[in-house]
């Protein structure tokens, strides 16, 4: 599944660039990222490392916060595009193409590091919240964003009343093991032309239930010492009907975990 799920990666890069670049990510930019944010730690003048930092928006927000921003991901076109755009605005971030399950960094290197939306896509969780700890000295931290295990596992449907607002969320095969299960999507907030003149993204999922990401964080060595739901409220589910399920239930799980020292 390693070269599987690098493939499948490498193959969406290009348009996902240019799609996410677009602004048609829409929980990211107007949800995730900014609740990410509010509740990371003092990162200036620290170094730090993303971890499958896709086409760089988020690694670059972290090196506009003061942090000496280091980053790594499994697809050549990813880095291509986020060096691309540290020629064009300069922030002394340093990008490698590397696996997240095998970190080519040596040990204690980082005082933080961050994973947005990517250790759920790679299939040996267990080995990349083992390399997150190894590089990190002791006493930092690595703050990561997943899909929500409980309310987005692989069977997930909203459910609307008669008038188009959301009544629940439906969920189911919250405890199959899934390894490498072929998604298929694309970003919702698209436009509909540009969504259908695009192959949609081929995501594999790697799902595991909460006690599982709990049980691996543990053996990792780290320590959790926050957790965040991010959810919009009502005036704003009402003014972006997009997010309005996460008003319901989330969509997204945040963590934080620090290793001893």
């Amino acid at each position: 599944m390693d070269s599987t799920a690098a493939a499948c990666w490498e193959g969406n890069a290009e348009t996902w660039t240019r799609h996410a670049r677009a602004g048609y990510d829409l929980y990211r930019d107007a949800l995730n990222t900014p609740v990410f944010f509010a509740n990371l730690p003092p990162i200036s003048g620290l170094r730090g490392l993303d971890i499958g930092c896709g086409e760089g928006g988020n690694t670059r927000k972290l090196a506009e916060s003061g942090a000496k921003m280091t980053a790594v991901d499994i697809a050549p076109t990813f880095i291509r595009h986020a060096c691309e755009a540290e020629v064009e605005k300069p922030l002394g971030i340093i990008y490698r193409q590397g696996d997240g399950a095998a970190l080519p960094f040596p040990d204690e290197s980082f005082d933080f590091a961050t994973a947005f939306m990517s250790l759920m896509d790679m299939p040996h969780q267990d080995r990349a919240l083992a390399e997150a700890a190894r590089v990190l000295k002791p006493g930092g931290f690595l703050q990561f964003s997943i899909l929500h295990p409980c309310f987005a596992p692989p069977y997930r449907k909203v459910l609307r009343e008669e008038d188009g607002t959301i009544r629940a969320i439906e969920v189911g095969r919250y405890f199959d093991g899934v390894d490498g299960e072929i998604e298929t999507w694309r970003f919702g907030a698209a436009p509909a032309e540009v969504k259908a003149s695009a192959q949609p993204f081929r995501v594999p999922r790697f799902h595991r239930t909460l006690s599982e990401w709990v049980a691996l964080i543990v053996a990792a060595g780290l320590s959790i010492e926050h957790m965040g739901e991010p959810r919009v409220d009502a005036a704003t589910a009402e003014a972006q009907p997009y997010l309005a399920d996460t008003h319901i239930a989330p969509l997204f799980l945040h963590i934080r975990a620090r290793k001893p020292g």
